[in-house]
């Protein structure tokens, strides 16, 4: 049994992983197409693995026309949208950082317990770190903006995962939400990126970033949590923004200052004890 767990745990920081490899290569697609020629080429590649890991099913099905998932769909597009905008002006571990308000929200806003405002103190004390430079110059203003906006648009994307996925099992909802997603960022992304979505290496850069940003996450996730308590997945999904600095460190040489080091701390810290918390049962009254 713990092997099975320590197993799981390990698909999960694959996942993270690969989503801040997904996230650090979508940075090299900026210059040529935009951050919303990025956001299309992953969203749109991100939709064809979906339906072919689901063989187009959604696009059959009736359900997928239900308000929900349009919502989803609309959420999906605005949090990755918000989301590279704010890659395009700030370091990728600051930039998840400050998105991550947006679960860190969800579960201290959902908890009955009085020791979650600890955990949204010490998340704010870590933002202002961020945002008001506490010693990190040079964080640009709107990047704080985008990617704080960004982590709004992350938490109705959770809200509404959780109605999506009651409409019935599997990828089903999950796929249309993708599939709308890149229907609506399209205009945006075609616009932007104009004459070079025909650039082979373009087209390859962006197959990358669905399949590491979307279809892996995805696969391994969903067996994660076959494996997993929700506490312990929380508190493990709680490592991204560590994990993305480490990533734009290596990958994009993107240094942080010792305050911005601190303030990622602190967003993990206070990230963790929320998500377990949350995903912990209240004690009813007797």
């Amino acid at each position: 049994m713990a092997g099975r767990t320590r197993g799981a745990a390990l698909l999960v920081l694959v996942s993270i992983v690969s989503v801040q490899c997904g996230s650090a290569l979508a940075t090299s697609l900026f210059d040529s197409v935009g951050a919303a020629g990025a956001v299309f080429l992953r969203a749109a590649f991100g939709a064809l693995v979906l339906l072919a890991l689901t063989r187009a099913e959604p696009l059959r099905a009736a359900e997928w026309r239900h308000r929900d998932v349009l919502l989803l769909g609309a959420a999906v597009a605005a949090v990755n949208f918000f989301f590279y905008a704010a890659l395009e002006r700030l370091p990728l571990g600051i930039t998840v950082t400050l998105e991550f308000v947006g679960p860190l929200g969800v579960a201290v806003f959902g908890s009955r317990r009085r020791r979650d405002l600890l955990w949204a103190a010490l998340a704010a004390a870590g933002i202002l770190l961020l945002s008001d430079g506490g010693g990190g110059e040079g964080v640009d203003p709107l990047g704080v903006v985008l990617a704080l906006t960004a982590g709004l648009f992350w938490a109705a994307y959770i809200v509404q995962s959780a109605r999506v996925g009651s409409l019935g099992p599997g990828l089903g909802g999950a796929t249309m939400a993708a599939v709308i997603s890149a229907v609506l960022i399209a205009p945006f992304g075609l616009v932007q990126g104009a004459g070079e979505f025909l650039d082979p290496a373009v087209l390859a850069a962006g197959a990358a970033v669905g399949i590491l940003s979307t279809a892996i996450p995805y696969a391994l996730e969903i067996e994660a949590l076959r494996r997993l308590p929700q506490s312990v997945f929380g508190v493990l999904m709680s490592l991204e923004p560590a994990v993305a600095a480490a990533i734009g460190f290596l990958a994009l040489s993107q240094d942080l200052a010792p305050p911005e080091v601190v303030a990622i701390g602190l967003v993990v810290l206070a990230s963790a004890g929320a998500l377990r918390s949350a995903a912990t049962p209240v004690p009813q009254d007797r």
